[in-house]
């Protein structure tokens, strides 16, 4: 794994697909409502994240656009999924733990390099 972009997307579920996140800010789990109810401000995310909010909708735009199917699943099911098991994970994911973890790092390669395409 990349450790920069693990926790880059650690920050983005957490800022973007917690539950704890949209009970506590009322939008009801929908970017639009919260930007609406920031004024349209980039703001740090409410737990002292260090990703900014347009990074957050960035990683979001690359996972549900970008990334390719398999991995995608694998990224939602490491950092959106916290109440299953590894094993229950890589079985949704339907590959075995080592292809779990080589999906892992080819996502947080495509992410990564992503993000740095826009940065230049």
């Amino acid at each position: 794994m990349i450790k920069h972009v693990d926790e880059m997307l650690k920050l983005w579920a957490d800022d973007l697909h917690s539950p704890h996140h949209w009970e506590a800010s009322g939008s009801g789990g929908n970017l639009i409502a919260m930007l609406i109810e920031c004024k349209g401000e980039l703001i740090r995310g409410t737990r002292g994240s260090r990703v900014l909010l347009d990074e957050s909708a960035d990683i979001e735009l690359i996972v549900n656009k970008h990334l390719p199917p398999e991995l995608a699943l694998v990224v939602r099911e490491h950092y959106c999924n916290h109440d299953s098991f590894l094993r229950q994970k890589y079985t949704h994911c339907g590959c075995s733990r080592d292809t779990y973890y080589q999906r892992l790092h080819q996502a947080h390669v495509f992410v990564g390099a992503m993000l740095m395409g826009k940065a230049a």
